[in-house]
């Protein structure tokens, strides 16, 4: 299998690239937050946002086989299909977002959404994030700090890299300091002749780390970009349709409304789809755009059927309370393991920063990777992000329980304490005690982990709900 992949992909290729190189996993079949390799074995998955509701959910499956017997492709006819998912879909959008543009990945969608705001604002700046990540067609490459940081031109004149609004101490002091950051890159783009005509940006920063801004960064950076002449791009293709809790939409949460929403991913539980919805005033802009795939009658049976599963089984409530659970279940561990430099997120988007200690919170990449093997050993998969790669990231599908989440919590803890002990992978800073469980809150840890269902078990329930 790896041959293969090695034989027939180069090494800058993304598909190529596995979780675990040194010891990969074959995976046979997947049911809602598990996955199977082909020794039988049952893994936790806290990596798989696309697997939005859960891997093979039995309504998003049966919906697609349903639509699969009878049309896949329309181009250029109608179906009732494809009605029936944009009424669901404009149930849960902004008013002023009104066009629709189906499409069938996450770059697609955003390399769409960058040709919308270029075209009705007339300009070709525009300005981003540090750590950025927004695809990997070459025009999202261009404006990607991530990606062109390790090409030979580097950054282009049109792109104007805003820092990254991390918080750190005091969330008012930093909100203004990046705000005013914000606002001296717009400005010198302007007095340069090269005003910025598109601001585009995740929400929540999964790129960079899981990076939260402050609670009134948005508001003010988009009047800016605005005020200027500018319109700015949501790129929700990692935390769109209720991944962080509460509600469908990141921007939701920072009181404000894109120009353009590009999302994708999540839209068909690994189906390839997504989306770019606008004004109509900004549609306009666009004299045409064909899709031969983008909004095909599958697509929209089975983005349909995620829909009604994220309603029905009440996922954003789900994700918003376990989310919570989790996040300060692991916050709990700070105490016990300097190496956690920082645990920070909104619902089930959740990053760990790794550092060699505190407070100097210098980035412990070799040591995450350490932690990310170790809670492999105990069936618990995760990544990491971030320009160092330092921060584990987890993104587990919206199905995900509180009983997964004692699970983790209890899995962190043995492995940064079996890590901690290796001293040739990070210093431990000294007089700091790596021993005991008595600064983790009992109601956090609750059941041992030999006390939860066993695989075999837990597999049937799932079957039996298939």
């Amino acid at each position: 299998m790896m041959q293969a992949r090695h034989q027939f992909s180069t090494p800058s290729d993304n598909w190529c690239q596995v979780h675990f190189a040194d010891s990969e996993i074959k995976v046979l079949r997947a049911s809602k937050q598990y996955i199977y390799d082909d020794l039988g074995n049952e893994f936790l998955d806290c990596v798989s946002s696309s697997a939005h509701v859960g891997h093979c959910h039995p309504h998003v499956v049966a919906a697609g086989h349903a639509q699969m017997l009878k049309l896949w492709t329309t181009q250029g006819f109608l179906n009732d299909t494809y009605s029936q998912y944009m009424k669901k879909l404009m149930d849960i959008l902004p008013e002023s977002l009104s066009v629709v543009y189906l499409v069938n990945s996450g770059s697609e969608a955003t390399d769409l959404a960058l040709r919308l705001g270029r075209l009705y604002t007339k300009r070709h700046d525009v300005a981003v994030f540090e750590s950025s990540y927004h695809g990997n067609i070459s025009s999202l490459v261009d404006i990607s700090s991530k990606s062109f940081k390790r090409l030979p031109q580097g950054k282009k004149d049109f792109v104007h890299v805003i820092p990254l609004p991390r918080t750190r101490n005091n969330i008012e002091n930093d909100q203004a300091e990046f705000c005013n950051e914000a606002q001296k890159v717009i400005q010198k783009a302007s007095q340069n002749g090269t005003p910025v005509g598109v601001f585009i940006s995740e929400i929540v920063v999964a790129a960079a780390g899981v990076v939260i801004p402050p609670p009134n960064y948005f508001k003010t950076v988009y009047q800016m970009v605005r005020s200027q002449g500018g319109i700015c791009i949501a790129d929700e293709v990692q935390t769109g349709l209720g991944r962080l809790g509460g509600d469908f939409w990141a921007f939701q949460g920072y009181g404000v409304v894109p120009d353009i929403l590009a999302f994708g991913k999540s839209q068909g539980n690994g189906f390839p789809m997504a989306a770019v919805v606008t004004t109509r005033e900004i549609a306009d802009s666009l004299p045409e755009y064909m899709s031969t795939y983008g909004g095909n009658p599958l697509a929209c049976a089975i983005g349909k059927a995620v829909l009604e599963v994220i309603i029905n089984e009440k996922l954003m409530y789900s994700a918003k309370m376990v989310g919570k659970f989790l996040l300060e279940g692991l916050r709990g561990l700070m105490s016990k393991h300097p190496t956690i430099g920082d645990v920070r997120g909104m619902g089930l988007c959740i990053g760990m920063e790794v550092v060699c200690g505190r407070p100097d919170m210098k980035p412990a990449t070799n040591f995450a990777n350490r932690v990310l093997y170790l809670l492999k050993e105990q069936k618990v998969i995760v990544a990491t992000q971030g320009e160092e790669r330092n921060v584990i990231a987890m993104t587990p599908p919206l199905c995900f329980t509180l009983e997964n989440a004692r699970r983790v919590i209890g899995a962190f803890d043995k492995a940064f304490t079996k890590a901690s002990q290796n001293d040739d992978v990070a210093p431990v800073p000294p007089n700091t005690s790596i021993l005991g469980l008595a600064s983790i809150p009992s109601n956090i840890l609750g059941e041992n982990e030999e006390e939860m269902p066993g695989p075999a078990k837990r597999q049937r329930q799932y079957e039996e709900m298939d």
